[in-house]
């Protein structure tokens, strides 16, 4: 039985992968930070799986992480731990970057000291692209090949973790790759997310809760959303290659804000959303990213990969499910 370990285990992707790995009977370690309060919702699932456990280590603290790979001595390790809200890492630069960048290098140092053989995936980002872009026939999109320049400390923090695992691959051999995600939801997501805001606002409207209006920054900025059960997938197959090797997972399609408003609430039967949403220009980014939207041609060749949930399901699925969850609040 293999033992897979996954930093950052109370998170959206994390309970999705760790549900993918145990029904390829995995052996699933989970390491979440300590908390005062319970953390483990999304787990719920599998918490009481025979070879699912949740231990604590926290990604900032080199002798927790040494102690962890040391004793496991995991096949596979996962790191999907982050500071992963984009506006807030302009409010806490250094708290993202010792997060995002230095608790890679603590991973990485961990794996080369005491568990060499273990095959390595970092969660990187669409982010670090920035404002870079290919055009190809008219069509814009980012692949492997788009150059990187990343516009917020989120994105500087996760360059540095990307290029750190390019560097731990080629000077020590180690089996280090990074899945390149574009934006990923879920009914999991966390309820900062601007997909999440608008579908559990959604939920509250339908089910007559007293709600204040739906504050909103850009909504014109383009993302290329998959569901997040589709990511795992991907990143499970990239551990499973003879070489390490960087891959963009993404639908291939982008959508602004703007059109997931009209998904969203033309599905409940609102055609006209303006007179709940209110603009407030606090929410825009100090420097933003307008145009996200992926191509995931090499995952497809090289992989076998490609999503299988499209856009609308993915809204509606999360709606359902904001719904559903808030009659009894």
């Amino acid at each position: 039985m293999k033992i897979a370990m996954i930093f950052g285990a109370t998170g959206q992707d994390s309970s999705y992968l760790s549900e993918f790995l145990l029904e390829k009977n995995y052996k699933v370690v989970g390491v979440k930070r300590r908390s005062s309060t319970n953390t483990l919702g999304r787990l719920e699932n599998i918490i009481e799986h025979e070879n699912f456990s949740v231990i604590e280590g926290d990604v900032v603290d080199p002798s927790s992480i040494n102690n962890l790979v040391r004793e496991y001595q995991p096949d596979e390790l996962y790191n999907t731990a982050a500071m992963s809200h984009v506006h807030t890492s302009f409010q806490q630069p250094l708290y993202t970057f010792q997060v995002n960048a230095m608790g890679m290098v603590n991973i990485l140092e961990a794996v080369r000291c005491f568990s060499p053989h273990t095959k390595v995936l970092q969660c990187s980002t669409s982010e670090l692209f920035g404002s870079n872009y290919q055009e190809e026939n008219g069509i814009k999109y980012q692949d492997e090949n788009t150059p990187f320049s990343p516009n917020s400390p989120y994105a500087v923090a996760k360059l540095a973790a990307h290029e750190v695992m390019r560097l731990y691959r080629d000077a020590y051999n180690i089996f280090a790759c990074c899945s390149i995600n574009f934006n990923h939801e879920s009914p999991r997501r966390g309820e900062e997310f601007v997909t999440r805001k608008i579908t559990q606002w959604i939920g509250k409207f339908i089910n007559n809760q007293n709600i204040l209006p739906l504050k909103l920054g850009n909504i014109d900025a383009v993302r290329d959303w998959s569901h997040a059960k589709d990511m795992v997938g991907g990143m499970w197959m990239m551990l499973q290659q003879d070489k390490p090797k960087d891959y963009v997972l993404c639908s291939g399609k982008g959508y602004s804000v703007r059109e997931f408003l009209d998904c969203a609430f033309s599905y409940v039967g609102i055609n006209d959303w303006s007179p709940y949403v209110v603009i407030d220009p606090k929410l825009y980014r100090p420097c933003e990213v307008e145009f996200l939207q992926g191509c995931y041609d090499l995952a497809k060749q090289e992989l076998g990969w490609e999503p299988q949930i499209g856009f609308e399901e993915l809204v509606h699925e999360m709606i359902d499910s904001d719904i559903e969850r808030l009659k009894s609040v």
